[in-house]
């Protein structure tokens, strides 16, 4: 008995002790923080902005990578094979949650891969019509769309973007029939539905708000939760009736699956504290975004449900990824 716990405890000493130590160390070493769209994209400036602030807190450099393509997929997987250690991290968006619906044989699954962190922050859509159009309210638009079914043609920055599965599930829940015109990118989408050339779009309330302010586009109705500040009199969807459509673009950041809680727990705490800055919460405003200080499952429970219902969106639009 006596050489049986020698050995119990000669195994702990070896294995248990160290491993507690790291953990408690962390981190000890240059934290990654991978973005996996282009320079200049929402995820990345925001990933930027607690770039340094986060190596202060941290005590540790902090370092922003972006690895591009395949929508994300690229540097989504290069984090879902990186080790479980804290040192590797996702910066991702709207986007994790919208590719699976499209894109069925990922090179990693978007929720069982990784563990969530922190959701950081949110952005309104709104939709918005051409002054050519005859509707001052979203139900005159409904009426509208009704009257003249398949006639009426929106802009978006792609097909299978957030904005594209945005208005198919307005489509989807309000019966109107309306006629997609992907464009690569949202300036070409703005610049045409003010032209004409298009009668209507769902599109970041902040890229739009330029142009509805200046009277050269009309909004209708945004998809938050509650009224814009910087929009008081224009309805959400929800008081308009329309409860299930509540659709906000979000940045978030996780950690690859298996990574300790307490390292989570760190990050979260830490990232919480950043966004509570009334410094990084102004800069956040002027871009149009809320920033979010929650625990780390709102994170997983937003991506549980946007998996769900994007899936549905694109099943019943029998929309295609490119």
């Amino acid at each position: 008995m006596t050489f049986f716990r020698a050995i119990c405890l000669a195994t702990f000493l070896c294995f248990g002790v160290p491993d507690s130590r790291a953990q408690a160390s962390y981190p000890s070493r240059t934290v990654s923080i991978v973005v996996p769209f282009t320079p200049g994209t929402g995820a990345d400036v925001i990933a930027r902005l607690l770039q340094p602030r986060l190596a202060e807190r941290l005590k540790v450099a902090v370092v922003v990578e972006n690895k591009v393509g395949a929508s994300g997929a690229i540097g989504t997987e290069f984090v879902a094979r990186s080790p479980a250690d804290g040192y590797t991290l996702l910066f991702t968006a709207t986007a994790h949650g919208t590719v699976p619906a499209l894109k069925r044989n990922l090179p990693y699954d978007a929720a069982r891969s990784f563990t969530p962190v922190a959701l950081a922050a949110t952005s309104a859509l709104a939709l918005v019509v051409g002054l050519q159009v005859p509707a001052a309210k979203m139900e005159d638009f409904v009426a509208l769309a009704k009257a003249k079914p398949g006639t009426l043609y929106y802009s978006s920055p792609g097909n299978g973007s957030p904005q594209h599965l945005a208005m198919e599930l307005i489509k989807q829940e309000t019966g109107i029939d309306l006629v997609h015109v992907p464009y690569k990118g949202s300036s070409g989408a703005a610049t045409d539905l003010v032209g004409g050339h298009v009668q209507a779009s769902v599109a970041a309330l902040q890229t739009m708000a330029p142009y509805v302010t200046s009277g050269r586009l009309k909004m209708l109705a945004v998809l938050s939760s509650e009224r814009s500040p910087a929009f008081p009199d224009v309805p959400t969807m929800r008081e308009l009736g329309h409860p299930s459509l509540v659709v906000d673009t979000w940045y978030g950041i996780y950690a690859p699956a298996g990574t300790a809680p307490e390292i989570v727990a760190r990050l979260n705490s830490e990232i919480n504290a950043l966004l509570q800055l009334p410094d990084l919460r102004d800069a956040f405003a002027k871009r149009g975004l809320v920033a979010v200080v929650d625990r780390p499952e709102r994170l997983g429970e937003l991506l549980g449900l946007e998996l769900e219902r994007w899936h549905r969106v694109v099943a019943n639009a029998h929309i295609t990824g490119e």
